[in-house]
This record gives structure tokens, C-alpha cells and sequence, in this order.
């Protein structure tokens, strides 16, 4: 399919063919018929992608600290792999668009419903978009696909509306007679509201007048006598502001004109630069809308689909963007006049030229129109940039920030067959495939392991689906390599178990610390030793937003998601089994910190080693996130964060630097070394059974109060 993009390198806009995304669990999958144009919203984001990389910097600081936090947590190499993927991909535009529903995996829509759809991440300006059911609409036959595309907007001007609280016969002003600006006055109108519309282009002025505005002034300090006239002298009820501008001016001139104790809701991108006085001698209500309305931001409304109850929040987005199309199938908004340009999606570049001003005309609503010819293809050939050596053949599922940093550059030095790479966004499948040189770019993971051309797969998807690539894998006799964990529930683990046993046995879990220099040296260190050790792993894990994916309970935890890399060191270390496991988290009433965030795991081994982890997320981000101490006869081994490690012994301490790499790359290397010369993988099954295990084993301890042998 085609799908418009920016090139985050040098902001270069592109139509682009990239694979057709997959209809998700409870969602849809729609043809596009038409998307809107945003000009205020997505010329701000395509003029600053086409900035200077030191423009940029200063105007996002935030992604400057982020870089810096990366450098020193993850060093210079890393931190320069991530930054260079970063750069050489591609943005993904738009939020608003209509079309039919072609796939559905859920009750709400069938196939061949018309319906609007919402959302940054998903309604982009694409043949084909895969919308979640709480972000999508039915569309009654009166409603064209043009005038849906509004639907976003509406839906955000109508939230903002919402958030003004008014009355009929109100007086309300708006500040802003954009897109956004256009469709507020309309609704207000419709509310039984007087207007009062007032922006800084004369042109806007007089279409406001004529759909819905009382009175509409040049946006400056000259208008605020006629409000006050308008008014009887007591000024506005509301003000709504809804333009873009890095001007304060618009929170200025609402100060000056709003009534004593009335509302002022900011709806558009402005300064936020607040004098105390206006807002103390009036007592003024500052309110900011939130987007579409209620549910937006949520994963678990958005991605998981879990409404609100329509009894304590009557209006979220999705009930915004319904009273929206009503509106519009009512004839109480109009939308034709706003739109004064429509282009097909293949000259839609000329579009980006007009709002970017590179070619500058007159505008304010932007349709492109799609062809109904279109066909879904979740996977395409790709150019690539490296000379493919015929076997062994890799399929890679999941490439977010961590596999394009820690795996796929020291999988690509290894000159493999580089054979498809999936990734559920298409426009970022195409972008990995592109930078380490696959020849296939895909949304179908289970084609990919399908695929007779891929040899080996690699696994770096979301935990929750790291079974049933696995099993798929076992299936189709191929070798995997699966990011840790290997499962998330002793129900997969048995299904595993099970397949290996009827199959082969080529599994590989990413537990990499073991591949570390620093743990390969602790080994060495007490390699003679006849007594058990003592070990203590701490772990300033540090916190994670309760909003997170790595926090949803469908992906296991952070026990199981991240601990069981310290598990598999004690493994390694004692070079034996977990037996016993005892766990107990941290008892809290925060509600911005998961249940088991903050955990003492201590485990027995079965010769007579003991470890015990400290996972924490409570401590201070500046300090290391990883120590362990080791030990044994006499011996000490004391590393810190793999850039240091002191050996003790004989009163004598000896201390060792290292370049604080975690074993990523050499893991990679041994397990496509393993598989080429056809030996058993780095880890043994039996080991990664037994850190599963235990993994899962510190969960249950930590619900049931009890130690669990195993």
C-alpha cells in the first residue's frame, strides 16, 4: 500500500509503498476513502522535521535529556545505534480519516460498515489503517467520506466545548478561527450560544459570519471594547481559544475580556505564560482540553478497548466523535466550505507544499481522496543496501529501539542472509528493513516463520507473544532466538515443553549478562571452588509508568519480564538448579508503582548456593542500575554495572575495567555460530526451563506468602 511519510534524517516528505498492517485483536481494519489534513497540527511537525538536527535539539529538550540518560546507561555505541535508526526512518502523518471497514475481530463492526476513524498512532494518510473499535465510528449514508474525515477535529473541538460548561444564550468567544476554530463556532451556534469569533487573518473572518459567528473582530487589544458592548458590559461567559501560535497573545486578550469567574479552556497550541493578577482579581477558571475527551492517552480505552461507563463519564472520545457525525448527518456542521483543497493520495505531496509554504496558496481544509482499487499486501520486497549471502536465511519479528540498538547491529557484522523483518507499524517494517539491509519488509509475523527462505528466526515482539512465535517456530523445525522471557505462565511453559519434546530443541533466550565479560571473569575467578556461593544481585530497576505495556499483566510483569536475566546469572554462576524460591515485594499504597516493582527474591540451589535479587524501582535513577557480589572460600567478586569488577582474594584486591556492554553482542554471535556449525545452542533448554521457572516461581511466591520448591 502507499502510505505518506517523513524521512526523520533530513524531514524530506515522501509517498512511500510500504507492507499493508494487520487487523489487530479487537479492532478493524479499514480502506481508506479519505483523511484530512490537519494544517496547523501537521505543518508545525513536517516544518520542524525539516529543521536542522541543532534546531530540533533546542526546540525538544526533553529528547536531549532522553539521549544523555541513554549515554550513560547504555554507553557510546549503543546509544549511537539508536540515535541512527532514529534518524534513518520514517514519520507517519495524520489522525482523521474515513473509509470501510474490510477485516473486524470484534462484535462493534462488520465488514463493509462505513466509519470514521481517529488517532495519531493509527488513522494515518494510508490506503489501509488498523484502527482500534474505541476509536472508530459508524457512519450513517448521509455523512460523506470528506465530511467524515472531520470527525478528529470535531471531536477535539467539541471536547473543548465541553470543558467551557455552558448554558444557553451564553456568551462565548473564540480565539482561533482555523479548522478547529470553524467547527467550534458551528457547534456553539448549535448550542444556542452567542459567538464571538476573533483571529489575526481577515480572510477567516467573514466565513466565521456567515456559519455561526454574532460578531467577528481582528483578534487584538481594539476588539475588546466591542466584546464589552456585545456583551452589556459584562464580558464573555467562556473564552475558547483554539489557535496555534508561539504567541501569548491569545491568553492575553481572553484575560482582558472574560467575566468574573468564567472559564477559559485552551483547546489549540499556545504559551502558557500566566500573569497572577487577571486571574486572582477575577477569580478565572483555567481549563486545557484533553484532545478528543476521555479515554485519550488511556491504553486500556484506546488499545484494549475498555469503554467508560456512559453513567460516570458520559462523553469519552469515542462518544465525542458519534455526536460529532450526527452533527453533520443533522446539517448542524457544515464542512464543505472548509475544504478548499482535495488531492488523491498519490499527489499529495502538493499538499504538504501549500501548508509547509513552500508553494503557498489560501487553505484550511486538506482532503486526500483514496482509490477503492487498493489491495492489502502485509508483505514487500525491499532493496537492499547488503550483499545477501544465500544461507542461513533471518526472519525478524519485532524491531522496536532495543533490537535495532542491541541485536540487529551485531546480527547484521555477522554478514547473514538478512531475509524479512515484520514490525506491526508498516511504515517502521520498512524503515528497519531498509537500514540493516532485509530484502523483505512484512506485518505477518507467522508468514515470515513460514516462509521456506527463512532459516532462523529472531523474536523480539511484546512478552505476551513470545509463545506462540516460539511454538510456531517448533512447528516449522526452525531455530529461534527469543528475547527473554521466554514465556509469561507455566500454561505456556508446559506447551513449550511439550513441542521441544516432539520437535527440536533449537530455542535460545536472550539472557545475555551470562555472555558478559565481567560475569565470564566471575566464573573464571571461582571456577575451582568445591563449597557453595553467596550471591547478592541488586537492581535499581528504577520506575515505570503504570501506563506502560511492560506493566499491563497480560506481559507477565517486570519479574518475569526483566528479573529472570538475574535469575540466569545465579544460574550460570552456581551452575545449578534452582529449587527453592522465596519472594516478597515491597507493601505500598502507591498507586503510580506496580504491585511487584520493588521485590527481595532470594533462591535455593541444589548445591546449596544461595542467591538473592533486590529488583528495585524505588531507588534513585543516579544510581548504577546493576551490582552483584559474589562469594566463595575466601573469594570476592564485587561488579559494578559491567564497567568494573573487583577481585578479592588472599587479602589482595585487584580491580578490573571493562566497557559496561552486557553481553548482547557476543550472545547473537554464539547463537548464529551454534546454528551454522549445527551444535546445541549457547544455553541449554534445561537451563532456560529452570530460569522460566523460578521466574514464575517469585511471582507466586510473592501471592501465595510461601516458598515454592521446584
Amino acid at each position: 500500500m502507499f502510505q505518506v511519510v517523513q524521512y526523520q534524517k533530513n524531514g524530506e516528505m515522501t509517498l512511500l509503498e510500504v507492507p499493508s498492517p494487520q487487523c489487530k485483536e479487537g479492532g478493524i481494519l479499514v480502506r481508506t476513502a479519505a483523511s484530512l489534513i490537519s494544517a496547523g497540527t501537521e505543518r508545525t511537525s513536517v516544518v520542524g522535521g525539516q529543521a536542522s538536527l541543532l534546531e530540533r535539539a533546542k526546540k525538544q529538550p526533553d529528547q536531549v535529556k532522553l539521549v544523555i540518560e541513554t549515554l550513560k546507561r547504555d554507553g557510546i555505541k549503543s546509544t549511537i545505534n539508536r540515535v541512527q535508526a532514529k534518524l534513518d526512518s520514517y514519520k507517519t502523518l495524520g489522525y482523521s480519516a474515513s473509509g470501510i471497514v474490510i477485516e473486524s475481530s470484534c462484535e462493534e463492526f462488520s465488514p463493509g460498515d462505513r466509519v470514521a476513524c481517529a488517532g495519531a498512532q493509527y488513522a494515518h494518510h494510508a490506503e489501509f489503517i488498523s484502527i482500534p473499535k474505541n476509536l472508530a465510528v459508524k457512519l450513517p449514508d448521509a455523512v460523506s467520506f470528506i465530511d467524515a474525515s472531520y470527525t478528529t477535529l470535531g471531536a477535539i473541538a467539541l471536547q473543548g466545548i465541553r470543558q467551557a460548561d455552558l448554558r444557553l444564550g451564553e456568551t462565548v468567544a473564540v480565539i482561533g478561527l482555523g479548522l478547529l476554530g470553524q467547527l467550534t463556532v458551528q457547534m456553539l451556534k448549535a448550542s444556542g450560544c452567542r459567538v464571538i469569533g476573533l483571529d489575526v487573518q481577515e480572510e477567516v473572518l467573514s466565513l466565521a459570519m456567515q456559519h455561526g459567528c454574532d460578531i467577528a473582530l481582528q483578534s487584538n487589544n481594539e476588539a475588546i471594547s466591542t466584546i464589552m458592548n456585545f456583551t452589556r458590559g459584562i464580558g464573555t461567559d467562556a473564552v475558547i481559544i483554539t489557535a496555534s501560535t508561539d504567541s501569548d497573545s491569545p491568553l492575553q486578550l481572553a484575560l482582558q475580556i472574560s467575566r468574573k469567574k468564567s472559564p477559559i479552556v485552551i483547546v489549540g497550541a499556545v504559551p502558557m505564560n500566566i500573569p497572577r493578577s487577571p486571574f486572582y482579581e477575577k477569580e478565572l477558571d483555567l481549563r486545557i482540553s484533553c484532545s478528543y475527551g476521555p479515554g485519550r492517552y488511556d491504553p486500556l480505552y484506546e488499545e484494549k478497548g475498555i469503554d467508560y461507563p456512559a453513567g460516570y463519564v458520559r462523553w469519552t472520545e469515542q462518544r465525542n466523535m458519534q455526536a460529532f457525525v450526527d452533527l453533520l448527518e443533522q446539517g448542524s456542521v457544515i464542512t464543505t466550505y472548509l475544504t478548499t483543497h482535495t488531492f488523491a493520495l498519490h499527489d499529495a505531496l502538493h499538499a504538504y507544499d501549500i501548508i509547509s509554504g513552500k508553494n503557498p496558496e489560501p487553505h484550511l481544509g486538506i482532503a486526500l481522496l483514496y482509490s477503492e482499487d487498493a489491495i492489502p499486501s502485509h508483505t514487500m520486497n525491499v532493496q537492499s543496501k547488503n550483499k545477501q549471502i544465500e544461507t542461513p536465511g533471518i526472519g525478524f519479528i519485532g524491531a522496536g529501539s532495543f533490537a535495532q540498538a542491541q541485536l540487529l547491529p551485531p546480527l547484521r557484522s555477522l554478514g547473514v542472509n538478512l531475509h524479512a523483518v515484520s514490525t506491526s507499524n508498516p511504515a517502521n517494517a520498512l524503515s528497519v528493513a531498509k537500514h540493516f539491509g532485509f530484502a523483505q519488509a512484512s506485518t505477518n509475523s507467522e508468514d515470515i516463520i513460514a516462509d521456506p527462505l527463512t532459516d532462523i528466526i529472531f523474536c523480539a515482539s511484546r512478552h505476551d507473544s513470545h509463545s506462540s512465535y516460539v511454538l510456531s517456530a517448533l512447528k516449522h523445525q526452525k531455530p529461534i532466538f527469543v528475547e527473554k522471557p521466554l514465556c509469561i505462565n507455566r500454561e505456556e511453559l508446559l506447551a513449550i515443553q511439550s513441542a521441544v519434546s516432539e520437535n527440536n530443541d533449537k530455542i535460545m533466550v536472550g539472557f545475555n549478562r551470562r555472555f558478559s565479560k565481567p560475569f565470564v571473569d566471575i566464573k573464571k575467578f571461582i571456577s575451582e571452588r568445591t563449597s557453595p556461593l553467596s550471591i547478592v544481585y541488586r537492581v535499581n530497576a528504577g520506575a515505570i509508568p503504570l501506563s506502560s505495556w511492560i506493566q499491563d499483566p497480560k506481559q507477565g510483569g517486570r519479574i518475569i519480564g526483566e528479573a529472570c536475566h538475574f535469575i540466569d546469572s545465579m544460574v550460570y554462576l552456581t551452575n545449578a538448579k534452582p529449587v527453592e524460591v522465596f519472594a516478597r515485594a515491597l507493601s505500598h499504597d502507591s498507586r503510580h508503582m506496580g504491585h511487584h516493582d520493588s521485590s527481595h527474591i532470594t533462591i535455593r540451589f541444589s548445591d546449596g548456593s544461595i542467591g538473592t535479587i533486590l529488583y528495585l524501582a524505588n531507588g534513585d535513577p543516579s544510581v548504577e542500575k546493576e551490582y552483584c557480589e559474589v562469594f566463595c572460600e575466601g573469594k570476592s567478586a564485587i561488579m559494578k554495572n559491567f564497567t568494573t569488577v573487583h577481585f578479592s582474594s588472599g587479602k589482595k584486591t585487584k580491580q578490573k575495567q571493562y566497557d559496561g556492554k552486557k553481553g548482547h553482542t557476543e550472545e547473537v554471535h554464539a547463537f548464529i555460530h551454534a546454528m551454522k556449525s549445527g551444535s546445541p545452542c549457547p544455553i541449554s533448554f534445561e537451563s532456560i526451563l529452570q530460569v522460566t521457572e523460578a521466574s514464575i516461581a517469585a511471582v507466586e511466591s510473592m501471592q501465595q506468602g510461601t516458598i515454592i520448591t521446584l
